[in-house]
């Protein structure tokens, strides 16, 4: 546990904090799988990794060098990306440059990465090094492994191998390329609430399995993985908007295949079916989306004539979010590692109930808050952190007459002060059978200390509760 100096002013900086986040969020988004480079060709990645910078903390940021006099320049950001296994220069490292959207976000993407066939490895990670343009590191940021396929499969998949198939419940990213030309590739995305088909950011979707008998106000979702003729769905995780049930289709030599039922790979063409509907395809005229009204195969009945924006690529998509917030803090030290909880486990009970953080990128230098409340924290490895649940009459000084449940979000604090805030809270919880009466309270004063006391210890062992928030 810090000193009760240190720990004062923390807590003091943690209460501002909590009136007013000021966080700085780095979401980085890539494929899941890329496509290995032969020879002296370049395979560039696609979609290209992107990055975003988000949350009021960097513009925080840019007026505390204001008032340094280091002028607007100090504040720009700056960054390169590149794989793992680079070595520290820069020159095999694309530089990124962001510039800012109408949503107040910054944005960058690295279109010119590949990996060769010189590099046997099977996964990899792409590396993010930030800066500000006046030399200040702000952190090193790594993205979630990418599978390495040698081209996309064309045999059957099986789903005895589902490391290339496209589960329920995932995410996607679309695009189209027509005649194979990489300058014309199109990626589907939203903007101003409407589809458009973009050749500078993509979105990720999530593909739904749908329950093919319901109308599209149901809509319930089902779960496995997603085979040609299937109803879907696709919403975009960034704003919500959503297209109507689809019914996917597997291209083959720009026909759309009525028969084929196998489950869908990486990299696979195929074609989105406005169910319902007579041969209307999704479809992208130059930066619109529309739908296209495919011709029949007066030779085979199976199949429907498509024109090239009908034909989409399909690829899993991964996204990992960083946020921390150094508004509070004097921070000398690279941000990174920062620190990602993925769950939490309780043990035990009475007056020691013990939580389990687990997670990546924790150390040594790291505390666990329960909102202004720091908790003795004992670091076990680079995934674990154990810490002792503070008792609720830290948060509560009318504990005794508590009958509403009480919810503190969970923080990880490192040494200097700077903030990683995550999704999770933590609630304690009454047990409404347990809390007296107004009436009882009343007629016995006297012993009230022994009775509430009594029912706290009993309060404390069983009634725990964690939340993730969504």
């Amino acid at each position: 546990r810090s000193n009760p100096y240190q720990a004062s002013l923390l807590q003091d900086s943690v209460r501002r904090y909590l009136q007013l986040p000021a966080d700085q969020t780095v979401l980085i988004l890539h494929a899941k799988v890329a496509q290995k480079s032969y020879g002296n060709e370049k395979r560039f990645f696609c979609p290209p990794p992107c990055v975003y910078l988000s949350g009021p903390g960097w513009k925080l940021k840019q007026e505390q060098i204001k008032a340094r006099e280091l002028g607007e320049a100090g504040f720009r950001v700056c960054g390169y990306m590149g794989l793992d296994s680079m070595g520290s220069s820069l020159m095999e490292t694309q530089k990124l440059s962001f510039e800012e959207q109408p949503d107040a976000k910054g944005f960058s993407c690295a279109k010119s990465l590949y990996i060769s066939d010189t590099d046997k490895r099977k996964h990899f990670r792409l590396v993010l090094k930030l800066f500000f343009s006046n030399g200040q590191e702000i952190g090193t940021f790594h993205s979630k492994l990418i599978k390495v396929i040698s081209k996309p499969s064309q045999k059957k998949q099986s789903l005895k191998n589902t490391d290339l198939c496209i589960s329920s419940g995932s995410k996607v990213s679309l695009f189209n390329r027509l005649r194979s030309q990489t300058v014309s590739t199109r990626y589907l995305s939203v903007e101003g609430g409407a589809f458009i088909a973009s050749a500078r950011q993509w979105a990720a979707f999530t593909l739904h399995l749908a329950d093919e008998r319901c109308t599209r106000s149901e809509f319930p979702l089902r779960e496995g993985y997603i085979r040609y003729g299937s109803v879907v769905q696709l919403v975009c995780t960034a704003t919500g908007v959503t297209l109507p049930p689809l019914i996917i289709r597997k291209v083959m030599k720009q026909y759309a295949m009525l028969d084929v039922d196998e489950p869908i790979s990486q990299l696979h063409k195929c074609a989105f079916q406005f169910q319902g509907s007579d041969r209307m395809y999704l479809c992208l005229s130059t930066d619109k989306v529309i739908q296209f009204q495919a011709s029949p195969c007066p030779k085979e009945a199976n199949r429907e004539l498509l024109n090239d924006g009908s034909c989409w690529t399909i690829i899993s998509t991964e996204t990992v979010e960083y946020t921390f917030s150094e508004s509070l803090a004097c921070v000398r030290e690279p941000v990174s590692p920062v620190p990602l909880i993925a769950a939490l486990q309780l043990t035990g009970g009475g007056d020691v109930a013990m939580l389990e953080v687990q997670g990546e990128y924790f150390h040594a230098h790291l505390k666990v808050w329960f909102g202004d409340v720091e908790a003795e924290t004992m670091y076990r490895s680079p995934k674990s952190l154990v810490c002792v649940v503070p008792d609720v009459s830290a948060f509560s000084s009318d504990w005794r007459w508590l009958r509403y449940p009480i919810t503190v979000p969970l923080l990880l604090i490192r040494d200097d002060g700077l903030i990683y805030s995550s999704s999770f809270t933590f609630t304690y919880t009454p047990e409404q059978s347990c809390i007296p009466g107004q009436q009882v309270l009343s007629d016995v004063p006297q012993d009230s200390d022994k009775l509430l006391d009594s029912i706290h210890q009993e309060f404390t062992r069983t009634n725990f509760h964690l939340f993730m928030q969504t």
